[in-house]
């Protein structure tokens, strides 16, 4: 799916430990999108694309439909969007996406994971700079002569098209996901995207050639992923050289 698939972040086992944790996690994206807008599927298009998201992962229909009870049953519960950034082993730039319902805890748990695997926790904009926050969308099936006709129809610029061998990824600016999203699928409405996030992606990527450092830089992720409130991991390792 293109070079930034290789680097695009972590991702969790499939334990059934993990499989409770992306349940949860995504339990809580989708109360939060269907809580900061309207609780209908077909009227907030944030709250669709976390649905669909979650479909995508498997997340049972129960645990959607609950979520988005919750929030039309007006629970008082909130969390705020976070951003950390920070440098993890062997060069590694590392952003860390939260939903946070207490800050300081958070903050200092993220941290932990940092200071305990030689790594160290920035200040805001010390990593994102090297980062590209991009709407990300892969379509099967699709030539880059058909995808360019498209966007020259409806007007859309895009930062970065990647063939491959059957589909083709579109990068364009987080701001303008539903633009893009919505004139692909006027374009093709039956269409199954193969991706469909907003992701950050890093502009220069890099290489681990110690096993020791490799073996931390794992154990940053892992131990990230083990943090209540963190999202998505994304990082700048394109792979493992030793």
């Amino acid at each position: 799916m293109g070079r930034a698939f290789e680097v695009r972040k972590s991702s969790m086992g499939k334990t059934a430990a993990a499989k409770s944790k992306l349940y949860a996690k995504l339990g809580k994206e989708i109360y939060m999108a269907a809580k900061n807008g309207t609780p209908d599927i077909e009227l907030n298009q944030t709250l669709k694309r976390t649905v669909e998201k979650a479909k995508k992962n498997q997340i049972p229909a129960e645990i959607i439909k609950r979520a988005i009870d919750k929030a039309k049953g007006g629970s008082d519960e909130h969390y705020t969007e976070s951003l950390y950034e920070g440098f993890g082993p062997g060069g590694s730039l590392i952003i860390v996406e939260c939903l946070v319902e207490n800050a300081n805890r958070t903050v200092a748990e993220v941290r932990n994971c940092f200071t305990k695997t030689g790594g160290k926790l920035g200040v805001s904009g010390s990593v994102g700079h090297q980062f590209n926050h991009y709407a990300v969308f892969t379509l099967p099936n699709m030539t880059e002569d058909d995808l360019l006709e498209m966007l020259v129809e409806k007007d859309i610029d895009v930062a970065e098209i990647i063939p491959g061998e059957n589909e083709i990824t579109i990068y364009g600016e987080a701001s303008k996901y539903n633009q893009i999203r919505v004139a692909i699928l006027e374009h093709i409405p039956e269409l199954a995207f193969l991706n469909d996030e907003i992701m950050w992606i890093p502009m220069t990527e890099t290489t681990i050639n110690s096993e020791e450092i490799y073996a931390n830089f794992e154990r940053l992720l892992n131990m990230l992923d083990e943090v209540e409130d963190v999202q998505d991991v994304y990082h700048n390792v394109l792979y493992k050289k030793f």
